[in-house]
């Protein structure tokens, strides 16, 4: 098994996959692995995928949840096995289900970011004002936020896409002076004896001094120096997103909001009120950085399905009732 998940890892790595990725891959390899033992299956045969995956959606794992396992064992076949899977059959697949995602109107959100501080407000105003992801919003460096231009760069966003999206007016005084705070904090790294950051792709081969310049550097940089799982490097990694969503989820709870709000509720918010404001559907789909135009409608949906829509057949009766009382 270990040899295995360090030929998986070398493959994973070889290709530039994020350390998320590469966790998740070993996570289903050694549940696949598992799996075929149990049921005395040759875990080299695609006819063991299939029974895999079934078993996965006999036991009521969401689409996305088998959709991932699909591709970490295809991966695991392609790479490491040679071997190409072709078409599964007798493949069943688990029901997708469409959810209406839940968005704040103005003043909600303006209640809920009123109730936080700091660099969590900060990042909390920028998934409200720019559309990002909580995991695009992590990952900023400071060479991603262009004030000249007012626009923020996302670098290998969801697909390994890097698209560019709007950087809100009202912000470009706090987050330059979270530029100020983040090189004065670089600056003590260095005089530790720290300061190097990790780079995408292979760009610390090509650039080896970059590692430490201010511009690459995270906008969001964690408190502690950490030791990274792959090179080993210490290094300031940014904050984590589950302390951004820890800090929503407590600010929400101090007001009397009455919905699940999340970190990415802001990004849908973001959506929602471009359209509901006259935007046209396609700058939305870009700066949200939607492969698909379905994907950005369930927002529209989200619009005609409100009260403003549709006039109830009671408020009908109520506005009669009360012409003839006049």
């Amino acid at each position: 098994m270990q040899n295995l998940l360090t030929q998986l890892k070398t493959e994973i790595r070889r290709r530039n996959y994020s350390y998320r990725t590469e966790q998740s891959y070993t996570g289903w390899t050694k549940r696949y692995r598992n799996f075929c033992s149990s049921e005395n299956i040759n875990q080299k045969e695609t006819t063991s995928l299939t029974s895999f995956l079934n078993h996965l959606a006999n036991n009521n794992a969401s689409a996305s949840t088998q959709n991932q396992a699909l591709c970490a064992i295809v991966f695991l076949f392609k790479h490491v096995y040679n071997i190409k899977p072709g078409t599964l059959k007798n493949l069943n697949h688990a029901k997708r289900t469409k959810h209406i995602p839940a968005v704040l109107s103005p003043d909600e959100a303006r209640s809920v970011i009123n109730n936080l501080s700091g660099a969590k407000k900060l990042i909390t105003q920028l998934m409200y004002g720019s559309g990002l992801r909580i995991s695009e919003c992590m990952r900023l460096r400071i060479l991603d936020i262009d004030f000249s231009y007012k626009q923020i760069t996302v670098r290998n966003g969801k697909g390994g896409k890097d698209r560019v999206t709007l950087l809100p007016s009202s912000l470009k005084g706090r987050l330059q002076a979270q530029v100020g705070k983040v090189g004065k904090l670089h600056r003590m790294d260095i005089s530790n004896g720290f300061g190097k950051t990790l780079l995408p792709g292979n760009l610390s081969k090509k650039y080896p001094n970059a590692q430490k310049e201010l511009k690459w550097q995270y906008l969001f940089p964690s408190r502690k120096i950490s030791r990274d799982p792959r090179s080993k490097m210490e290094h300031r990694y940014h904050q984590s997103a589950q302390s951004v969503n820890r800090e929503i989820s407590q600010a929400t709870k101090k007001t009397n909001i009455q919905k699940k709000v999340s970190a990415h509720t802001f990004r849908h918010s973001f959506a929602t009120q471009l359209l509901q404001n006259g935007y046209d559907i396609r700058t939305v789909q870009e700066l949200l950085g939607h492969k698909n135009l379905k994907t950005t409608m369930i927002y529209t949906h989200v619009i005609n399905k409100g009260g403003n829509y549709i006039k109830s057949p009671v408020d009908t009766i109520c506005e009669q009732s009360e012409a003839v009382s006049r």
